[in-house]
This record gives structure tokens, C-alpha cells and sequence, in this order.
């Protein structure tokens, strides 16, 4: 019974010991990617401290030997990264393979849970699978939202002469934009680019409203008591900026690297291109003794495509913003007419 007994045990310890074996031997391929991309993240990690204390070195904040101790601290810290990351992966590995939860491809499962209570007493537990998120995200997107004053430049005429009013007259930008790192480790460079709607309204002053006679819009005095006359066009346009300015890089101990311009100076040059739908002009005046609201949308000789240069200045969302119609307002015209704006712009994340 006892020799029974022995060989029994002989084989389940062999039996054990070869699919320990197996398991081991499934598992090292995943182990050895793991841990390669956990040296790779601690030691770009490593590389941003480094630099960052040589930068203090620089400015005189710390002595030689203090960013040689520095320097060694954090050596060390992810030496130790390294050492109980890779523990963890390995253990994460078995976890997930002995629970059946183990995947093809393991980049994409992250397995989570949400309980309430203490860990060996849970009430609720919630586990799912997820994709990480990733290592970088060299392209995100932004809310445009732009406003200001609107005017014309006008062949021979100075702004002060303008036939339009100063104050009425404005401009609404309203767009979604992305926003592209250019170089691959440096976030100094950027290129903007979407789609955004423009709205420039001119406030015509001294009685005179837009008539269109052929081929020919031209500003003609209003018979009758005109209180306001009002012209608006909208325009669907794709807007390209370069955009400069100073920026942040962090890295996270999962080895996610972020760049942001959060409450950075920056500069922004580019322009825009698009086309114009049907002008609008909205009159009010008084006839037979009433108050007359009139809408006039036609196509007025406007220009069927617009194209311009625009800038901007700002810090953090906020700029001041500048654009510039290089197309007419309006075609083959005696003069030209082009719209220039000046106003703040938001980008908000």
C-alpha cells in the first residue's frame, strides 16, 4: 500500500512539475515583451529626471554633488520600478491564465474591478475588460470658439471713411479643430487644422443699403426712413495654423508620455479656405407709418469661394485673434471689398 502510495504521489508531483512547465514555458514570450516595454518606459522616465536636474545644475540651483545624489536617487528608484513591475506583470500573467482570463494578445485586456467594502469582505464586485490607454496621443481635438469686430477694407477708402459702422459691425467663428504634434519628441511645433463656420456681418451706416444691378452690388441711399441696414455672409471654411509655443512633457509611471500646453504662451500663423453660402441682408425701416423687418437672401455678386490669412496671440485657451478675406466680398466689382476681423478666440480642450 505504501509503494502504492509513493508512486501515486511520484506522479502527481511529475504531472504538476510538467504543466508548472508549460505554463512557464507559454507564458516567457509575453514575460520578456513586458519586460522590455517596462525597461523602455522606466528608462525614458529616467532620461526626463536626468534632464530635468541637469537643468537645475545649469541654473544654479543645486551644487555639482547634490545633482550627483539626485542623480543616483532616482537611478535607483527605478532600478526598483523595474525590479516590481516585472514581479507584478509576472504574477498578472498567471493570475489571468490560471482564471481563464489570459488573451491572445495581451496589449489589449486590462482587467478592473469596482467594490464597495473592504477587500476580503466585497459586497460588489464589477470586472471588465478594457483598452489601455495609450502610450501617446500625438493628435487630440479642440472646441473653436471665436468673436469680435468685423469691418471692410476698401480700395481707397481708410477705416475711418468706412461705410460701415465700427461697433455693429462683427464676426462669429464657431468650429472643431485637431491638433497634430509635428516632431515626434518635441511639442514646440504644432499644426491645427478642422472645420469651422465664419459669420461677418457689416452694419451699413449713413441710410445706404447693398443692390445688386447685374453683375454689380453696390451701397445706394435707402428711399424712405431707414432705421438699420444690416449684410451678412456665411462662409464654411477649412482653417490650417502652425502654432509655436512652449510645452510640458510628463511620463507616468505606466509609461504613458503626455504632452500639454495647459496655461502656456503660444502663437498661432495659417489661414483658411472654403465657400460662401447665400447672402443675407436684413433692413428695418418705416413705411405707411409701420415698422418694416425685411430679409433679402440672394446671391448679391458674392464671391462663391473665400480664402484668407489669419493669426493669433494668446496664453493658455484664450488669444487675440486676427483674419483677413484675401477673396472680395464681392466679384468683378468696380472696387473691392475684403473683410477683416479682429477679435479673441477660445480653443478649449
Amino acid at each position: 500500500m505504501q509503494t502504492i502510495t509513493k508512486h501515486l504521489v511520484y506522479l502527481i508531483i511529475l504531472f504538476t512539475v510538467s504543466q508548472i512547465s508549460a505554463q512557464v514555458k507559454d507564458t516567457i514570450p509575453k514575460i520578456e515583451t513586458l519586460k522590455q516595454n517596462i525597461i523602455t518606459q522606466e528608462r525614458d522616465a529616467l532620461k526626463v529626471e536626468i534632464d530635468a536636474i541637469n537643468d537645475r545644475l545649469e541654473a544654479d540651483d543645486i551644487t555639482f554633488d547634490e545633482a550627483e545624489h539626485l542623480k543616483k536617487e532616482v537611478a535607483e528608484k527605478r532600478a526598483l520600478n523595474i525590479e516590481n513591475r516585472v514581479a507584478i506583470a509576472v504574477n498578472r500573467l498567471e493570475f489571468l491564465k490560471r482564471n481563464k482570463q489570459l488573451q491572445d494578445d495581451e496589449d489589449n485586456v486590462n482587467v478592473f474591478s469596482i467594490k464597495i467594502g473592504a477587500s476580503d469582505k466585497e459586497l460588489i464586485g464589477v470586472t471588465a475588460n478594457r483598452t489601455p490607454p495609450k502610450q501617446d496621443i500625438r493628435t487630440s481635438n479642440q472646441l473653436l470658439f471665436a468673436m469680435g469686430f468685423n469691418n471692410a477694407i476698401i480700395d481707397g477708402v481708410s477705416l475711418s471713411d468706412s461705410p460701415y459702422k465700427l461697433g455693429g459691425s462683427g464676426f462669429v467663428e464657431l468650429g472643431w479643430l485637431w491638433k497634430t504634434r509635428v516632431f515626434k519628441e518635441s511639442n514646440f511645433l504644432r499644426l491645427k487644422y478642422g472645420l469651422s463656420v465664419q459669420w461677418n456681418k457689416l452694419d451699413i451706416k449713413n441710410d445706404m443699403y447693398f443692390v445688386q444691378d447685374a453683375n454689380q452690388t453696390t451701397l445706394q441711399p435707402f428711399e424712405g426712413d431707414l432705421k438699420r441696414a444690416k449684410f451678412r455672409t456665411t462662409s464654411l471654411v477649412i482653417p490650417v495654423h502652425f502654432e509655436f509655443g512652449p510645452w510640458d512633457k510628463k511620463v507616468y509611471d505606466d509609461g504613458r508620455v503626455r504632452y500639454n500646453t495647459y496655461n502656456k504662451f503660444k502663437i498661432g500663423v495659417g489661414g483658411y479656405f472654403g465657400v460662401n453660402g447665400k447672402a443675407v441682408q436684413k433692413l428695418n425701416y418705416k413705411a405707411d407709418g409701420e415698422r418694416v423687418e425685411e430679409t433679402i437672401r440672394r446671391g448679391f455678386n458674392t464671391n462663391t469661394f473665400t480664402y484668407g490669412v489669419s493669426a493669433y496671440i494668446g496664453y493658455g485657451d484664450l488669444s487675440l485673434y486676427a483674419k483677413y478675406d484675401l477673396a472680395p466680398i464681392f466679384k468683378n466689382q468696380l472696387v473691392d471689398q475684403n473683410n477683416i476681423s479682429l477679435g479673441v478666440r477660445l480653443d478649449l480642450d
